[in-house]
């Protein structure tokens, strides 16, 4: 027999199957992952396919076959749908297959750097251990190890020197005595700690709870269905999801629940834990390497069956798939902004319908792509339009910061939010304060020369970070690589004292919050304070045991996070992302709002919220105020219609990205010509292009890239398939020097 494998190396050279004899005993199947010769050294690559040597073609004799060195697991790594999800996203995102396979496992499973944790373990070998004890009189360390294996169950050192101080000694003697046996067993890193989770069961569903299960439930017994949940926040979706997991459950099938954020994975998982206990397993980024290995064996294994994670869980290996639930399906985390450029949203369609199961995208503000989609009947539209109990939504009050200035409130904080926060913080009840901005100040300037300070790598200002303990130590960081320097004290450029701090950051609310109510405790989430292993759990566990009165935090905090205390919501700058250069902006700004409102009010107490902004007048933020979804999605649309923009068309990219900004222009400028030539001998892709331009990218560099594209703008019509093909193939003409990466409506133009 012959093997087809594809290896683990990313190179142009190398993007293809090659053949590999079997040798004698060895059983690889299609999926497996295998050592292999190539040139001089050995690789690591998986099993695509199997022939016999008579189906080899005849430039390609047998004897001129290298054997798999070895086969590098027990079982195939690879599911057969998963291997072919892994062709359709290698063929969607213009990547070598061996790209995509990457997606399916993790990255230190691949690389070799981790192994199977062990552990010694210790079981009785003789019959009668009472009467075995009772005659180790002089040896009562013995007895009792014995005495503590005695039900026969397995028990490892750890836990048994918990009960008997150094065992190893005794059971050394008792093993050679054949009274006991020592052997090995594998044990999984568990990324759950001490916290065990007290069991719960469903309670009762309300009406609309009911309703929405029993539209689902009927396809998803059937293995078919593409769902959109909108419900307003509070409307208690997550029980759905829950009830959903148990029928799949139930059937002998698995789950898969995405949430967008790392920050809202834990209060998830101890739902989806408490209700499931060890057949659930959790995937994000944040997990070490061997728990992050051993959370996906016991998924490929079978012995979890519910998946919850982030983005990449949607490559959880569960066999027999019946669901895959989407919350917070708008959020423009599920596009991967690394190669290869996958939508996870679509690539949970695809796996449910090659799979036979049902897909439920979720959200209180469904995307405007996925809302238009339900209603022209891609998706089935299940409507939960009223909170749990019938609580109402909360009371939204928008305060004109204009106004706030006039009247000589240079605060960030305005009069209203400020009584606010007075009136809950007195009544016991806690509060959140949303900025979708990290740092203490934005951006530095010299206001006699007009600098501002950028980083050296990337194309954006600085923002400052203060160490309140530590003035010394305040610096500027950069918010796309990371890089950091001291804040000056002159102007670099005209050396100028006249240095100034401009705008506000997360940071700088917390301080503000800080001198406004002393002896309040805080916890701020963002980017610089959930950097470490559970951090964001940790934070949100110092909340919601009430040990913290007030969140303050970006979008992070924004969505899905359940605090009944909660009774008030501040947003701090409404509009600070409405004028963004994307034409997703006026979305994002009205989803964040509604989104981050609905976290006040969830229990018995109303809640309210207030809206600070600089445009109190605009749509988009009345809507928001309002939560009245399909109003602020017929304005979009109709905005969307008139002037061009996805859904109506497609919106896609060329992008080079070079250390050297020549190299980035030229191909740039190559490329630009060579569709140029390709749409006027093809007047049917012409037809359908509106607008081609090359230029450099709004953010030109970014850690050290220099980056410009050919940008386009498309009809989505079937006849633009070819030029995207085109698109593909230009990709192939990168090189070391200049890297071209093909995007399709991508999270950002930036």
């Amino acid at each position: 027999m012959v093997a087809q494998v594809v290896v683990d190396v990313i190179h142009s050279n190398v993007a293809k199957p090659f053949s590999y004899l079997i040798p004698e005993g060895m059983q690889p199947v299609v999926g497996s992952r295998v050592n292999v010769p190539l040139g001089r050294r050995t690789v690591d690559g998986f099993v695509v396919g199997l022939m016999e040597e008579s189906q080899l073609p005849p430039e390609l004799p047998p004897e001129k076959l290298k054997p798999i060195s070895k086969m590098l697991d027990e079982y195939p790594a690879l599911l057969p749908a998963m291997l072919d999800l892994a062709k359709e996203i290698a063929a969607e995102t213009h990547c070598p297959l061996s790209e995509a396979l990457r997606l399916m496992l993790p990255a230190a499973m691949r690389t070799g750097r981790i192994k199977q944790k062990q552990e010694t373990v210790a079981v009785l070998a003789c019959p009668d251990a009472e009467a075995e004890a009772a005659k180790l009189k002089r040896a009562p360390k013995r007895a009792m190890l014995l005495r503590l294996l005695a039900d026969g169950r397995p028990r490892s050192i750890s836990e048994l020197s918990q009960l008997v101080q150094n065992p190893r000694e005794g059971l050394k003697a008792l093993e050679e005595a054949g009274l006991v046996k020592l052997m090995q067993r594998e044990v999984f890193r568990s990324p759950y700690g001490e916290d065990d989770e007290k069991p719960s069961t469903q309670p009762p569903l309300t009406e609309g709870q009911q309703e929405a299960l029993d539209s689902m439930l009927p396809a998803m017994e059937e293995g078919k269905g593409a769902f959109l949940l909108h419900g307003v926040t509070g409307s208690g979706k997550t029980e759905v999801y829950l009830a959903m997991a148990s029928r799949a459950l139930a059937m002998g099938k698995g789950a898969i629940i995405l949430v967008p954020e790392i920050a809202l994975t834990p209060q998830m998982v101890r739902w989806f834990r408490s209700r499931f206990g060890p057949a659930t397993a959790v995937l994000h980024s944040r997990l070490s390497d061997g728990q992050r290995y051993d959370e996906w064996r016991r998924i490929r294994l079978g012995d979890a069956r519910i998946v919850v994670g982030a983005r990449s869980a949607i490559f959880a290996p569960v066999e027999n798939l019946g669901l895959i639930v989407i919350d917070e399906e708008h959020e423009q985390t599920y596009l991967s902004d690394k190669h290869p450029r996958y939508d996870a949203r679509r690539v949970a369609h695809s796996r449910c319908k090659r799979e036979g199961a049902t897909l439920v995208l979720s959200s209180a503000t469904p995307s405007i792509l996925s809302f238009a989609m339900a209603r022209r009947g891609d998706y089935t539209l299940v409507e939960m339009p009223k909170r749990v109990a019938d609580r109402p939504l909360p009371t939204v009050s928008i305060v004109d910061m204009r106004k706030e200035l006039e009247a000589g409130n240079r605060s960030i904080f305005s009069a209203l939010l400020i009584q606010k926060l007075r009136e809950c913080l007195d009544s016991g009840q806690q509060a959140m304060l949303f900025l979708n901005r990290r740092g203490f100040h934005t951006f530095v300037s010299c206001r006699s020369c007009g600098y501002v300070v950028k980083c050296d790598a990337c194309d954006v200002s600085m923002t400052l970070h203060r160490n309140p303990d530590h003035p010394e130590m305040d610096e500027l960081r950069c918010h796309l690589c990371g890089a950091t320097r001291k804040p000056p004290e002159t102007c670099p450029e005209c050396d100028s004292k006249y240095i100034r701090f401009f705008g506000s950051g997360t940071q700088r609310v917390e301080e503000e919050m800080h001198k406004l109510f002393p002896g309040v405790p805080t916890v701020r989430m963002d980017i610089d304070t959930t950097k470490g292993r559970d951090a964001h759990a940790k934070l949100l566990d110092d909340f919601g045991q009430g040990r913290a009165k007030v969140l303050i935090g970006t979008q992070m905090i924004a969505k899905g996070l359940d605090f009944p205390n909660v009774t008030l919501v501040g947003v701090v700058a409404a509009d600070m992302t409405l004028n963004l250069p994307d034409y997703r902006a006026r979305e994002r700004t009205f989803q964040l709002l509604t989104q981050v409102a609905g976290r006040a009010g969830r229990a018995q107490t109303p809640g309210q919220v207030v809206v600070q902004t600089y445009k109190p007048e605009d749509p988009c933020i009345l809507t928001a105020a309002a939560q009245d979804y399909r109003a602020f999605f017929e304005m979009e649309f109709s905005r969307r219609r008139t002037g061009l923009y996805p859904p109506f068309t497609l919106l896609a990219r060329l992008l080079m990205e070079s250390e050297t900004e020549l190299e980035a222009k030229q191909m740039c400028d190559r490329l630009y010509d060579t569709v140029q030539t390709y749409l006027l001998s093809h007047p049917a892709q012409k037809r359908r292009t509106l607008m081609v331009r090359a230029d450099a990218a709004p953010v030109k560099r970014i850690r050290g890239q220099y980056r410009y594209h050919v940008l386009f703008k498309l009809f989505d019509h079937p006849d633009v398939s070819p030029l995207l093909s085109l698109m593909s193939e230009l990709t192939s003409l990168s090189d070391e020097h200049c890297r071209i990466y093909c995007e399709v409506n991508p999270a950002t133009m930036m």
